[in-house]
């Protein structure tokens, strides 16, 4: 009697199941794989379970890890190109002073100041100064040695976003009063989702509520300097070219400086200027301070979310902040004032061939669609 199929498969012999990778003997993906083994081997040599186990894990080692490197390397020549287009876009020029080493040690830091504001609740169209819930810094940082060509600044992951509770610029030695950093290290992707744009959003007493999109008031070029013992933040715009209302009633000057200081974290803040959560200093910084309640502000404090300065107005303009230092003097390096003259006339140049109007031109640096945001306004 012939036997069944199933008495027939169960007299073969069944295969060795190889365990998972994970129960390999350790140290096997070391090893080399046994079908590749040299041709001495006994063609009759049996192996074990472990030893095809190893063959097995082995190979699927090797194929995702051929895998994983192309797709670590497809990623890294991805970031590469757009590390390339990104340079390619900017207009800043490393390194591009005739005489780098005649920089004035008194600047601390250079770049590019963008002004906003941002209307109140529900108001997308300001009239007037209380109709602003808050106006905001936007400063954009370059290399010290650095001048400006053509095109848009481009984007170098580097701007910081800085609010004014107070909505409008001190004017004088008596206006003091405390702004905060936002956001650090933003690109203008961030700058884009998380400030520029309008926000609806949902309370449970009001309903829905409408935060409108930030309005451009004007950008220019700006210089933090150390006087000794003070540090100025100062600047002079480009556009617009002839302030208008807006910028008068913010407090804004064709050229203008404030003496800013950085607030020591280790006392309690103003009970009208504290935050949910102070800046988070390295050991470094808070040594720094001492026991001072502030003090002269640097770039690295810039750096640090919720960081807390002092602006205090100077109505002598930017005289102060850009004077020469004797030490420069001594080296026969460049004024502070003519630095930031030759940035501002890059500047101006570089704009105009943004855009014919102010707003594509602040848009154009921020890489966004001018027509998706509010024009720069210049009347209430």
């Amino acid at each position: 009697m012939a036997p069944s199929t199933r008495e027939a498969k169960a007299k073969e012999k069944a295969p060795d199941a190889a365990p998972p990778a994970s129960e390999a003997e350790p140290g096997s993906k070391h090893k080399a794989d046994p079908d590749s083994e040299d041709a001495s081997e006994s063609p009759k040599a049996k192996r074990n379970k472990t030893e095809i186990a190893d063959g097995h894990s082995k190979k699927k080692e090797t194929g995702e890890t051929k895998s994983a490197a192309g797709v670590e390397a497809e990623k890294t020549e991805c970031h590469g190109e757009e590390k390339d287009d990104r340079d390619k876009k900017s207009a800043v020029e490393p390194h591009g002073r005739d005489a780098p080493e005649a920089v004035p040690s008194s600047i601390l830091e250079k770049g590019i100041i963008y002004f906003f504001f941002r209307g109140r609740v529900g108001i997308d169209e300001p009239s007037a100064v209380n109709e602003i819930a808050r106006s905001y810094i936007i400063l954009r940082p370059i290399e010290r040695d650095a001048k400006l060509g053509s095109g848009p600044i481009g984007d170098a992951g580097n701007s910081r976003l800085c609010a004014i509770p107070k909505k409008v610029l001190p004017q004088s030695g008596k206006d003091r009063w405390i702004a905060f950093v936002e956001k650090t290290s933003a690109s203008f992707q961030q700058l884009k989702d998380e400030f520029l744009a309008s926000n609806d959003y949902e309370t449970k007493t009001a309903g829905t509520r409408h935060s409108p999109a930030a309005t451009p008031v004007a950008e220019g070029v700006y210089a933090i300097t150390s006087t000794g013992s003070n540090s100025h933040l100062a600047y002079i715009l480009t556009v617009p070219e002839e302030l208008g209302e807006v910028q008068k009633e913010l407090g804004l000057k064709q050229k203008g400086s404030f003496i800013i200081s950085t607030r020591n974290p280790q006392y309690p803040a103003p009970a009208n200027a504290r935050l949910p959560k102070g800046p988070e200093y390295p050991e470094e910084v808070l040594k720094e301070f001492r026991s001072r309640r502030w003090m002269p502000t640097q770039p690295k404090h810039l750096d640090v979310v919720n960081t807390q300065f002092l602006l205090i107005g100077e109505s002598s303009g930017v005289e102060k902040a850009l004077e020469p230092q004797k030490a420069d003097e001594k080296e026969n390096k460049e004024e502070p004032a003519e630095e930031l003259e030759k940035l501002e006339e890059e500047d101006l140049q570089r704009l105009k061939g943004l855009s014919d109007d102010d707003s594509g031109r602040v848009f154009a640096d921020l890489e966004v669609n001018a027509n998706d945001y509010p024009k720069l306004q210049t009347t209430f």
